[in-house]
């Protein structure tokens, strides 16, 4: 079905973008604007700008950008019509339809929210399936004697699918579902060496329904329940347009708010353990599905916390072959606890044993910070040999180096001397080391940082032998960011817009970057007809790239602070305290750049001139040509300040 405009109109009406992403990434005030790490990279200072009165945002990290509606369709993965949905649900708007479609048309009309109606009627498909005889004698016995309540059941959609090569074929097939889609979502299979014999991927399993953020379920996980050493335990559903494994944590649709609300993600490793826990009142737990952490799967912790509790289960050596994984968080800037179970004991298996009180005291007493947890595994190594001591001291300062905050480092650094009975100092030394391998890539970083950040007052006084293209990019930006920005206001004592200063300056000057000529091209259009264009018309424009260039020229990345005018009295000149200098000195900095241009052009040809041996009179004409040009740009420099070797 295709939603209303009515809807869209009043979804973009109601909704708040600090709101929206507020539930995904804790949010900062900063100036007039609010502040995050960015969702959609890894990055530890924040860069990803929201403004609210604009209602939109901008990363300047990796350059994402757009309003609410599309920072919905990028974090969850869906397209316009569901993040329409999923906002109009989250304000409470009811959800109009502009018709009915049948599902062949569902399916037709975008394959990836095919494979999300398709993953769906699995769901359901393996649900009900524990009403039917065999899902009753296997499926349910199974789930009651892991003590799984039907409430568990229902909060997690919990399921089984029928013994059987295409029970879950036949019912999708005779709902209308396709082929070719129940192939992409992993749902089916093709017989190797027959690819027209079809066959369903889960069968006489249990089912553990994977969910995204927003709760839609996007792939499965299936236990096996006989001992048939051929089968393996465990399956899941492979990679799909709508399922990543590494972006994916099995719970975190569940989890997300207790995440939140305890400041605290309890990381486990299965399926089983997420569901045990929360039937011991610990709600804030999520599984990485047996698979290694990811990065992608860390960036998701933070969405809601930076606080990682890991859970591993009580085995010495599986334990320091998983290490590497609370390297990973710390490198995410996350702070790492670990609790250890008895041996022989996972989460799930000692939550039933103890209770929902014990259980929960345990974890409570037994936490301890990654230090002390990783010092504390090695302890029999430590006190009986020196060599190998010495390599522990190094595993673990490496594990202190990945911390990117240096406070943060410098507390386990002490802790970790005390532990090993070490000097600090020798310690620091090491960790200095490890630092220092890093420090020139870190230094490039901040170079290139540096230079995407230089103002156009430091671009204008750029030695001439940059090339003239780059400038005259640079130059179109700032002044379309200026069109944009201050278009509608009214220069002072004129009673002329700031855009209509700016067009008239500049009508005889031919853009050349095209995303600027477009732009432009609207300003000109909304001149003709009279109107003054606003930031508005672009940032809600129906070209995307306009919209996405508007988002970007309005988004400023630093803020002037009042601190120096309220404690110093100290006053700093800002570009609209003065709209009409400002506007004055950008079009001659623009025509300043279009003359250099067509200096570089005419040289070109004097030399071409020469080369070819022409008549003295046409090299004179044009190196006539280059003088005047010369004498044009001569003027501006003085106007503008420029110093003139």
């Amino acid at each position: 079905m295709s939603l209303s405009k009515l809807t869209t109109d009043k979804v973009k009406e109601r909704v708040d973008i600090v709101e929206v992403i507020g539930d995904y990434v804790p949010l900062k005030k900063k100036g007039q604007n609010m502040w995050a790490c960015c969702p959609f990279h890894g990055e530890k200072t924040p860069s990803f700008s929201i403004s609210p009165s604009k209602q939109i945002y901008k990363c300047f990290g990796c350059g994402k950008a757009g309003d609410p509606i599309q920072f919905v369709m990028d974090i969850e993965g869906i397209g316009f019509q569901e993040a329409i949905r999923q906002l109009a649900g989250k304000y409470g708007i009811e959800v109009e339809e502009e018709a009915n479609l049948s599902p062949e048309q569902n399916l037709e009309q975008n394959e990836r929210e095919s494979l999300f109606i398709a993953t769906n009627f699995a769901k359901d498909f393996f649900i009900k399936n524990l009403d039917t005889e065999e899902g009753k004698s296997i499926g349910v016995s199974y789930f009651k004697e892991r003590g799984f309540s039907p409430q568990i059941i229902q909060k997690f959609d919990l399921g089984y699918a029928l013994d059987g090569w295409d029970n879950f074929l036949k019912a999708a097939k005779a709902a209308g579902y396709q082929e070719d889609i129940l192939l992409k979502a992993g749902l089916i299979l093709q017989k190797e060496g027959e690819p027209e014999r079809l066959y369903d991927r889960f069968r006489n399993r249990v089912t553990f329904t994977i969910h995204n953020v927003s709760g839609k379920a996007i792939g499965f996980g299936a236990r096996i329940l006989t001992k048939d050493k051929n089968q393996p335990k465990y399956i899941n559903s492979p990679e799909t347009p709508i399922y990543h494994k590494s972006d994916v944590l099995y719970g975190m649709f569940q989890a997300k708010k207790a995440i939140r609300d305890f400041d605290n993600c309890f990381l486990v490793e299965g399926y089983t353990d997420v569901v045990s826990l929360h039937l011991s009142g610990i709600e804030n737990v999520v599984a990485s599905s047996g698979t290694s952490l990811t990065e992608g799967q860390i960036k998701l912790i933070r969405r809601f916390t930076n606080q990682v509790t890991v859970l591993y289960d009580g085995d010495p050596a599986g334990i320091k072959a998983s290490l590497r994984g609370i390297d990973l968080l710390l490198e995410g800037g996350l702070n790492v606890k670990a609790v250890v179970f008895p041996e022989g004991e996972d989460p799930d298996s000692y939550s039933r044993k103890v209770g929902s009180q014990a259980f929960q005291q345990y974890l409570k007493k037994e936490s301890r910070d990654f230090i002390g947890f990783k010092i504390g595994l090695y302890k029999e190594e430590i006190e009986q040999d020196p060599i190998r001591k010495a390599g522990i001291i190094r595993e673990v300062v490496q594990s202190i180096g990945k911390i990117p905050d240096p406070i943060i480092r410098s507390v386990y650094a002490k802790e970790a001397s005390n532990l090993l009975a070490i000097e600090e100092e020798i310690i620091h030394a090491e960790l200095n080391k490890i630092l220092l391998k890093t420090q020139k890539e870190q230094f490039e970083r901040a170079k290139e940082e540096k230079a995407i950040e230089e103002s156009i007052d430091e671009l204008v006084a750029a030695p001439e032998e940059i090339p003239s293209e780059g400038t005259i990019l640079l130059q179109e930006r700032e002044t379309m960011r200026l069109l944009i920005n201050y278009g509608s206001i009214r220069l002072d004592a004129q009673e002329v817009h700031f855009s209509q200063y700016v067009m008239e300056e500049i009508k005889e000057i031919a853009f050349q970057t095209p995303i600027y000529q477009k732009m432009l091209q609207v300003f000109k259009e909304q001149g003709v007809s009279g109107n003054i264009p606003t930031d508005e018309l672009f940032l809600n424009h129906s070209d995307t790239e306009i919209r996405q260039e508007a988002i970007a020229l309005v988004t400023q990345r630093h803020e002037v602070s009042n601190h120096w005018k309220d404690k110093f009295q100290i006053f700093i000149q800002l570009e609209s305290d003065d709209l009409a200098t400002t506007a004055f000195k950008s079009i001659l900095r623009l025509k300043r750049r279009f003359l250099q241009k067509m200096m570089e052009e005419a040289m070109a040809k004097i030399k071409e001139a020469e080369a070819m041996q022409l008549q003295e009179a046409e090299v004179n004409e044009l190196l006539e040509l280059y003088l005047e040009l010369k004498k044009f740009k001569f003027k501006i420099d003085k106007e503008l300040g420029i110093v003139i070797g």
